[in-house]
């Protein structure tokens, strides 16, 4: 399937690309639908073996951010954008400028962030050029990535309590220690969590052993461990017909985007009996750090909205397993009545 067929089967109002040559940019960003308000999400970069497959990258991430901002009740849409380039070798400031520069003839029309690969002093410097970037600021208490790592360790929580499982010696397995994950891994820990851990990068693993008392393991090995709930942090699609008949757990709970390499593999999960909390649900703590970075609500307010996830996650998995549903297809389900609902209303106006 082609990328511009994988648009039109996602059902995207918009695709741009980018390109700047005396920088090296190659960009693209995706706008899903905004009948919930402006798009949203965050930019990365990374090297993919073809720039098809980071227009196909940011194609299905910005469906599942639609999805994020309508279960979250956010009044946005969903966006998000993926510049192709090893981040360790090809990011400049003239990449970086080009890159927003370019981003701001948009309009508004997408509204950006930190993601893989782009960090917050990264977009403190776009923001020089666009005013449609944005990151918590240095001085506050939290940042982007904490939200997101609290709302995942709150989702956790909730999936533990339809276990019927304490969070203390919950084990978990954590696959992806960046960002996200490694401020995962510290929360779990610190609340008596049993933690397996795996990152591409060795050093950080090691390091998360020595400080957390975690198991580390090989990353390609990550799939085998036994815990109560595996929790990916790392990339997409990452959940397929061999890793999901590996997996030795009872839930799946993370912060990385679009886990399922297709929906059949929330059904698979599903008939093994393994808990799912669909991504866009469990990891919606960095679309939430909007309410803050745009002065809606102070840290305090944007913390308790993200502990809210806690409670969102349970109650979406009760009511899969009182309906016998796969929760993923339940809660594709209430995002297409909420989106169906506001188009309504728009039309009714």
């Amino acid at each position: 399937m082609t990328a511009f067929e994988r648009m039109h089967e996602l059902g995207h109002e918009e695709v741009v690309l980018f390109q700047d040559r005396a920088s090296g940019l190659r960009a693209v960003a995706a706008v899903h639908d905004t009948t919930l308000g402006p798009a949203v999400g965050g930019t990365r970069m990374r090297l993919y073996p073809r720039f098809d497959d980071a227009v196909v990258d940011a194609l299905r991430l910005s469906r599942a951010m639609t999805a994020k901002s309508a279960l979250a009740e956010m009044p946005y849409g969903g966006g998000k954008a993926v510049i192709f380039g090893d981040p360790r070798r090809d990011k400049t400031e003239a990449l970086l400028e080009a890159y927003a520069r370019a981003l701001d003839r948009m309009g508004g029309r997408f509204r950006t962030g930190a993601d893989m690969g782009i960090d917050g002093r990264d977009v403190a410097f776009m923001a020089r050029f666009s005013p449609h970037v944005s990151h918590t600021a240095e001085t506050a208490a939290v940042d982007t990535a904490d939200l997101a790592a609290l709302g995942v360790a709150e989702a956790i929580r909730g999936t533990a309590e339809v276990l019927g499982l304490p969070l203390r010696g919950l084990r978990v397995a954590v696959q992806g220690l960046g960002n996200v994950g490694g401020r995962l891994a510290r929360r779990l820990a610190a609340e008596g969590a049993a933690l397996t851990v795996a990152d591409v990068d060795a050093e950080r693993a090691a390091r998360a052993g020595r400080e957390l008392g975690a198991r580390v393991v090989e990353p390609a090995l990550v799939y085998d461990a036994e815990a109560d709930v595996f929790s990916p942090n790392a990339g997409t699609g990452i959940l397929d017909d061999d890793t999901v008949a590996r997996l030795r757990c009872r839930a799946v709970v993370g912060g990385a985007n679009e886990q399922l390499a297709e929906p059949r593999h929330g059904d698979a999960l599903f008939a093994r009996g393994i808990l799912y909390a669909p991504d866009y649900v469990a990891n919606a703590g960095g679309l939430l750090s909007l309410l803050f970075e745009t002065g809606q609500t102070d840290e305090a307010g944007v913390t308790e909205a993200v502990r809210r996830i806690g409670p969102r996650v349970r109650g979406l998995l009760e009511r899969a397993r009182g309906e016998g549903l796969a929760p993923h297809r339940l809660a594709d389900r209430l995002v297409e009545e909420r989106l169906d609902a506001a188009r309504a209303s728009r039309r009714g106006a």
